[in-house]
């Protein structure tokens, strides 16, 4: 893909790394002089220190033939002044950092793709990582809802639990789905069948009310 990059701030380094390490063909714009040099003498890309808010960047950035161009700076209005630009050019995959959520209704009447406030689900992710060690990796759905993997400890409540009568049994708190399970390197869908096994790795849908149910019915002993 031909994507064009906009800042090499925290975020975008690491979206640089990542693209180019991928194959990608990547062109960065970034105004700090000091970033753009670093950038271009890591990586194997076109790195331009200029304004992306100004057309003739994007321009020279070969825009028109980009396949997405992401946005990563910490100002929103740079980041929507940009997306407004690569829609007049029909880019076809827009996506941008947001930092304020009163910003969204504009981003999304763009037709961005939105990441919306990094530092807030950095935040999350240490809590999570304090609140919930057990908890090897999760993502926030909306406020109320999220994805935790879990690996499972012998003698936890769902270890040697049938799906399909855990929920009667009172094994799996209510509010809980298991979507996905990992075994001996082999990832499965769970069926009503499916035996919860010590050593599974199970991705499991819950709302916040009952994570810490289901933290505790895959990974701890009984008391």
């Amino acid at each position: 893909m031909y994507l064009v990059i906009i800042g090499a701030g925290n975020i975008g380094s690491n979206l640089i790394e990542l693209a180019v390490d991928d194959g990608n063909d990547v062109v960065v714009i970034e105004t700090d002089e000091k970033r753009a040099n670093e950038v271009s003498a890591e990586y194997d890309c076109l790195v331009l220190n200029a304004d992306a808010t100004n057309h003739s960047t994007l321009k020279d950035a070969d825009v028109d033939r980009a396949d997405a161009i992401i946005s990563t700076t910490d100002v929103d209005a740079v980041n929507i002044m940009v997306m407004l630009l690569a829609q007049e050019h029909d880019v076809p995959n827009l996506v941008s950092v947001v930092h304020d959520p009163e910003n969204l209704p504009v981003f999304r009447k763009i037709g961005v793709t939105l990441i919306e406030n990094p530092q807030r689900l950095i935040a999350d992710t240490l809590y999570h990582s304090v609140r919930y060690p057990n908890v090897g990796d999760f993502i926030e759905l909306d406020d109320q809802t999220e994805l935790v993997e879990l690996d499972v400890t012998e003698d936890a409540p769902m270890d040697g639990e049938l799906l399909a009568t855990a929920k009667e049994s009172g094994a799996l708190p209510d509010g809980c789905l298991v979507v996905a399970l990992e075994r001996d390197g082999e990832i499965r869908a769970p069926r009503g069948e499916t035996t919860i096994r010590a050593g599974d790795t199970v991705t499991v849908f819950t709302d916040d009310s009952a994570l810490s149910a289901a933290v505790t019915a895959f990974t701890e002993d009984h008391e």
